[in-house]
């Protein structure tokens, strides 16, 4: 049957004999369809609503006979439709609205009438669609636009019509939010990935890189490799009386690394190497950590960058971040639980996470307590206003506390937490036993010059290494300093960055005995700082595209000619310096010929070969792993500080004579410890052997001298 009527042929008629809606009038307003049909009732008009009688609809197509038209009417009269077919009628228009009504249906299928539009619009009839599917119009648009026709659909689906076709109507694009305390920090995107990837790469080459050649041999990385023998052979936290010096758990990871290892110790090369391969573990896992706080704190890319740029090329970084140091160790606790405390969403297994990495790092050295005053405060603005917050910032201390409460406990039950008759006199150590407490105290009662003095660290050994950092460092930690104060709210990143930075600045220069790696964490929180101003005075917002294209471009190249400047520069020391003979060169920590470790390796190959196993030997702690670890083992090898202050060594073995000492196997600059140890007379048996004794064996490299000495 035809979709069209036509004069000549008379109207359709439904199967009980009835004429279909097309032959009865049409009023504004009403359904189309017969009373017995259900129709969806339209929807009234405001009161003061009229049809505008001049204006003209389009006419009405060829009826069946019988059928009256009304003029008036706003809409055109639906087509026929097919038996069966349920038509709704349009809803009620506004004023000064044409409407056009829906095409003709297929059998068994409603159609819905386009939705009120606003005044002065025409919306386009929808088209045929298939038996069984409903089609919904287009919805209202803005004043004068014109709506695409619905196009055919699939059956069993709804489509939505014509979409807003102007983009003045949409809405303005927000950028993205950012907010420290509410975890709002926007997404790492491409360009972030790469520039992480070539962090990431850039910490693998600088640090590892000439790895273990330079520099010499530490004598507190004897230590911890000495320790860590003695967890992994002897199950003791030191193969002397542990006198509770530094907490154990630095060590305990270094005899976890070892203990799987193919070679254990020994796996490359020796025993300090070993540890120094953990440090670039350690460095590139830092890295990455360094990278997301910077870029969650300042909500840049550009400040993550430069950060990691600094933490991974300062000489005075790769200097001691080669080292087998515990602040290292400590860094990277410290950093993994500040990442956990900016995680996106505060959860209760990023607090207990971020806690339990601050009893690490509090256990692995006592000196990660000047950072905590500043994690407090962050985990408070995080938790601020939280449901759960009460919990939270129980369960915080809690977990931090966890780990500090199992080194009391070992303590106590080895009954070493308090001195004996509760004494705590400086003047008179207790002679009987060992005591945590004791040594804390003691600690935190010693003394020393300020650093700014002439022969301090910051002129000896910190600004010689970099000035750029150090000095860029504090400058940029005031500046973040006073940004975040000045708006606390706003600015949190700056000021955790800033007091950060100043909480361990304020231990160094306290005036406690410091030695030149205490410097060690505040590296990454100078190149923290320094990042988070680089990106705050390259900020800018401009409404001309060929300004914003330009300040792009500028944020590049800006910090990129920079870092150029820096590793080009003699004067730096990053990539090149001047040498002793004013000729420009590689920089020693990147310098093939420089093989500062292969003097100490020499020096054990001469030991072993001429030195008898069964020889009472005084020597400094940087050989100890090598002489008691590697065939054939020297048993009576011990550091001058074990020999002149351990009971068993200097009672028993050597009784305090400087006859018992058969060799003396002088490190760099040990000469110079044992005057700075003597200042008691401890060490006076030692040095009258060394006055009593020939040399056998020397070298020297620029000013390192290793030197042995035979007791006559």
């Amino acid at each position: 049957m035809s979709d069209n009527t036509t004069p000549s042929r008379s109207a359709p008629v439904d199967s009980e004999g009835r004429k279909t809606a097309a032959d009865k009038e049409t009023a504004p307003n009403r359904s189309t369809t017969p009373p017995d049909k259900s129709t969806a009732p339209s929807k009234s008009t405001a009161p003061d609503e009229k049809t505008a009688p001049n204006k003209s609809t389009a006419p009405a197509k060829s009826t069946a006979p019988g059928k009256k038209t009304v003029a008036a009417k706003k809409t055109v009269a639906a087509k026929s439709a097919a038996p069966g077919n349920k038509t709704v009628a349009a809803k009620s228009a506004t004023p000064g609205k044409k409407t056009v009504a829906a095409k003709s249906a297929a059998p068994g299928k409603k159609t819905v009438a386009a939705k009120s539009a606003t005044p002065g619009k025409s919306t386009a009839p929808a088209k045929s669609a298939t038996p069984g599917k409903k089609t919904v119009a287009a919805k209202s648009t803005a004043p004068g636009k014109k709506t695409a026709p619905n196009k055919s659909a699939t059956p069993g689906k709804k489509t939505v019509a014509a979409k807003n076709a102007k983009a003045s109507a949409r809405r303005p694009r927000r950028g993205p939010r950012f907010s420290v305390a509410r975890g709002w920090f926007p997404p790492l995107g491409t360009k972030g990935k790469i520039a992480l990837v070539v962090s990431l790469l850039t910490g693998v080459l600088t640090h590892g890189y000439h790895l273990f050649r330079y520099p010499l041999y530490l004598t507190d990385e004897g230590i911890y490799m000495q320790r860590a023998w003695s967890v992994l052979r002897e199950t003791s936290l030191s193969p002397y009386t542990y006198d509770y010096d530094h907490a154990p758990l630095g060590w305990i990871t270094l005899a976890g690394w070892a203990f799987p290892l193919p070679k254990q110790f020994e796996t490359f090369g020796s025993a300090i190497n070993t540890g120094r391969f953990l440090m670039l573990l350690v460095h590139i896992a830092s890295v990455y950590l360094l990278f997301e706080i910077a870029r969650r704190l300042s909500g840049s890319v550009l400040a993550a960058t430069v950060t990691a740029f600094l933490f991974n090329v300062s000489p005075i970084a790769v200097y001691f971040q080669r080292q087998v140091l515990l602040d290292n160790l400590m860094i990277f606790w410290l950093l993994l639980s500040l990442f956990m405390l900016l995680r996106r969403e505060v959860t209760i297994r990023a607090v207990f996470g971020g806690g339990v990495a601050l009893g690490m790092a509090l256990i692995t050295k006592e000196n990660a307590i000047f950072f905590v005053p500043t994690f407090m405060y962050l985990l408070y603005r995080r938790i601020k206003g939280s449901p759960s917050h009460r919990f939270t910032r129980a369960l915080w201390p809690f977990a931090a506390l966890s780990p500090i409460g199992a080194y009391v406990t070992y303590a106590l039950l080895k009954n070493e937490l308090l001195p004996s008759g509760f004494d705590f006199d400086l003047n008179n150590p207790p002679a009987d036993h060992v005591s945590l407490l004791y040594t804390l105290w003691w600690q935190l009662n010693r003394n020393q010059g300020t650093l700014f003095s002439h022969t301090g660290l910051l002129q000896t050994s910190w600004l010689v290494r970099d000035k750029v950092l150090l000095i860029a460092g504090v400058c940029a930690m005031v500046i973040c300093l006073w940004i975040g104060v000045r708006n606390r709210r706003r600015n949190l990143g700056f000021l955790v960055a800033g007091t950060l930075a100043f909480g361990y600045a304020f231990y160094l220069v306290r005036g406690s005995v410091v030695l030149d790696f205490y410097v060690t964490p505040l590296i990454p929180m100078f190149a923290l700082n320094v990042g988070m101003v680089t990106d705050r005075l390259l900020k800018g917002s401009f409404a001309s595209r060929f300004m914003r294209g330009a300040h792009s471009m500028t944020r590049v190249a800006v910090p990129s000619f920079v870092a150029i400047l820096l590793l080009a520069s003699p004067a730096s020391g990053y990539l090149v310096h001047t040498n002793t003979e004013g000729r420009t060169q590689i920089a020693d920590q990147y310098q093939s010929k420089i093989n500062l470790t292969g003097m100490q390796h020499a020096q054990i190959a001469w030991v072993r070969k001429h030195v008898p196993p069964n020889s009472r030997i005084v020597m400094d702690d940087d050989l100890w792993s090598q002489l008691h670890d590697i065939r054939p083992f020297y048993p009576y090898a011990h550091s001058h500080w074990n020999a002149s202050s351990d009971p068993d060594v200097r009672d028993k073995l050597f009784k305090k004579k400087w006859q018992n000492v058969d060799y003396i196997i002088m490190s760099n600059k040990m000469r110079r410890s044992m005057m700075l140890n003597n200042s008691d007379g401890r060490e006076n048996w030692i040095l009258q052997a060394l006055r009593n004794s020939n040399r056998v064996w020397s070298v020297t490299e620029g000013n390192i001298r290793l030197e042995i000495y035979r007791v006559q």
